[in-house]
């Protein structure tokens, strides 16, 4: 499935997440079933388009599915068993992080753990940006977009982070109260 052409929109990464919204609304409303009454085929067909929106949708909404979407479609395996490793420095630089985060949990130090999210979702917006740049200027040449693909370990491990920080904020606000 490709998920820009089922929405309608143009194959590109940075994407306007509002308009995709509304669009994803507008699609949904049209396919609801209930506007469908009557012609049992005619239902169905609407219901298997509308899960197939939904699906587009959430795979667009995301940042790493929709990068990992736009490598596909271009020819270029994705996959932690198709990326390169990380180098050395970035893994220890993430374990310092964690490190860092894990420390941060233990003295209950919530501004910490924000100043944290901070500076990972700083650096997540920067490869976003790196991958949008990327995106536009390969257009569909695969050897172009080939070395971009390492990116999206650095995407799913920042987004791994913010999971864990929304976890202890959770923890931390919750025990607070």
């Amino acid at each position: 499935m490709d998920p820009f052409a089922t929405l309608g929109v143009e194959r590109r990464y940075d994407v306007d997440l509002r308009a995709l919204e509304k669009t994803h609304r507008e699609l949904s409303r049209a396919l609801h079933p209930d506007k469908h009454v009557g012609a049992a085929a005619g239902k169905r067909e609407a219901l298997s388009r509308a899960v197939e929106v939904n699906a587009a949708w959430r795979i667009l909404r995301d940042p790493v599915k929709r990068a990992e979407a736009l490598f596909s479609i271009h020819g270029v395996p994705v996959g932690e068993t198709n990326e390169p490793k990380s180098s050395p420095a970035f893994l220890i630089e993430v374990l310092e992080q964690r490190e860092a985060l894990d420390e941060a949990k233990q003295a209950r130090d919530l501004a910490r753990v924000h100043e944290l999210a901070e500076s990972i979702e700083a650096r997540a917006q920067a490869v976003q940006d790196a991958l949008a740049e990327a995106f536009s200027s390969a257009g569909a040449d695969r050897e172009k977009l080939g070395p971009h693909v390492g990116k999206l370990g650095e995407l799913r491990y920042f987004r791994r982070f913010l999971e864990e920080v929304s976890a202890i904020e959770d923890d931390l606000t919750t025990e607070e109260t």
